[in-house]
């Protein structure tokens, strides 16, 4: 005989449970009251929660409130503990119903991959293939985790936005909108009203809208010039500010932002600089919103600038090194962008050292954590970091997948996934949740020009 499914159980199980809690003599107004109680805190101290609730039904008999003056029973401690099962059943019942999904979008095959994570394992099982057009690369999902984002690179430059299928994880492309140029990094506003993106190769910042059906079907509103290579923009967790990192140019900018109109306007100071050579990439924001990270391509290093909350400009705290010494990597200098032609360049000499190639940065929803990568070597770096003052230390760098241009923690902040461009496989690993240390990983199969990861857990 077939086994019934788990949500089943739960349920069944829920039901002999208020079935239960009625023989115990506990009135359904004083079982909404322990559950309430309870679930205000739920999950760091549910039995404590269930408990105080059922000692506050005890407190107010008599005095009004939710017996208006009549005398309530108390409940036995089995009807306060039967209350708290049956909020356990419930919490197991929503954590069945939550999914996982991964995409990477491989920019040679022009498609993304979308995959299921098992959050018990961190085991990928293929949903299958959607697809765009060569060089799709940078990806982003909305805040109300419906929409995914998806630029494509090739002529002509265009963002598509696809349905994110929250029972399956399927995508299906929705619309298609011009972009001003090839844009190699995408991200929304926290309200999911505005698509910031930023070009490379024709150095500047485009903010485009998106529909109230979460579509992305207009140009630009406003486009930006900037200094030499815009790799990056993110709005602030406050949705009050933006920042651009500016490779070429060396730079970090910084805007205010109208989350009504969508327009970025430059913040005083517009800028800051790291020491010469950097090359910042990409960002992350601490959870706290105090501190912004800044990985720069072409020296490695993780640079920390703390963020004036009321102004949102930024002030330089840290700067620390991916790369250990015994890697024997110099400095490296900013290169072309994708599709373009290389420019003709002598040969280097034999004894040359190898460049600082850094890609991807991201930090642990807890904040405890911080991991970015390096192209030449094929590593992750893992940086510990410091609560109140969000200093990191170095740990270690971890081996993975070839030329490793994206990572993504999922929002549980157990796993972290990584692709690699020349590589045919995609790695999961299990993050050590004392020490952030990666554990081996599990590899799975990933189409060609693998780069950009995204991960969504939806109810």
């Amino acid at each position: 005989m077939a086994r019934p499914a788990t949500g089943v159980v739960i349920f069944r199980t829920a039901f002999g449970l208020v079935k239960r809690l009625h023989r115990e003599g506990m009135r359904w107004r004083e079982f909404i009251a322990v559950l309430g109680g309870a679930a205000a805190v739920w999950p760091l101290s549910a039995h404590t929660a269930a408990d105080n609730a059922g000692d506050r039904i005890h407190e107010r008999q008599g005095a009004g409130g939710l017996t208006g003056g009549r005398k309530m029973k108390t409940p036995r401690s089995g009807a306060r503990s039967l209350a708290l099962a049956l909020l356990l059943a419930i919490g197991a019942t929503s954590i069945c119903a939550a999914k996982t999904f991964v995409y990477v979008s491989n920019a040679q095959d022009g498609n993304i991959d979308a995959y299921t994570m098992d959050m018990s394992t961190g085991t990928l099982t293929p949903i299958g293939k959607s697809e765009a057009s060569k060089l799709v690369m940078p990806m982003t999902v909305s805040p109300n985790k419906k929409h995914l984002y998806a630029v494509v690179r090739s002529p002509p430059p265009r963002v598509l936005t696809y349905d994110i299928d929250p029972a399956t994880g399927a995508l299906t492309q929705k619309a298609s909108a011009p972009l001003p140029d090839s844009m190699p990094y995408v991200s929304t506003d926290r309200t999911g009203r505005w698509l910031f993106t930023a070009s490379y190769g024709g150095d500047k910042l485009a903010v485009s809208p998106i529909g109230e059906n979460g579509l992305v079907e207009a140009e630009a509103i406003q486009v930006i010039p900037t200094g030499r290579n815009a790799h990056s923009i993110l709005a602030d967790p406050s949705n009050k500010f933006v920042y651009a990192a500016l490779l070429g140019a060396n730079q970090v900018l910084q805007f205010t932002f109208d989350s009504k109109t969508g327009k970025l306007t430059p913040n005083d100071p517009p800028a800051v600089s790291p020491v010469p050579g950097h090359g910042p990439r990409h960002m992350a924001f601490s959870p706290d919103d105090k501190n912004l990270y800044v990985l720069n391509e072409l020296s490695g290093h993780v640079t920390q600038y703390a963020i004036d909350s009321g102004k949102g400009t930024l002030t330089l705290v840290d700067s620390i090194s991916s790369v250990p010494a015994d890697a024997g990597l110099a400095w490296g200098a900013p290169q072309a962008p994708v599709g373009a032609a290389p420019t003709p360049t002598a040969s280097p000499p034999k004894d040359e050292k190898l460049k600082v190639w850094a890609a991807d940065i991201r930090i642990t929803p807890n904040g405890k954590f911080l991991y970015s990568t390096e192209r030449t070597t094929n590593k992750i770096a893992l940086f510990t970091v410091a609560p109140g003052t969000g200093k990191l230390a170095y740990v270690a760098n971890f081996g993975t997948e070839a030329q490793p241009r994206g990572i993504r923690i999922d929002p549980s902040g157990q796993y972290l996934v990584a692709s690699g461009e020349k590589s045919d496989r995609l790695s999961v690993y299990k993050i050590d949740q004392n020490t952030g240390k990666l554990g081996e990983p599990s590899r799975y199969p990933v189409g060609n020009g693998a780069n950009w990861v995204e991960i969504v857990d939806v109810q």
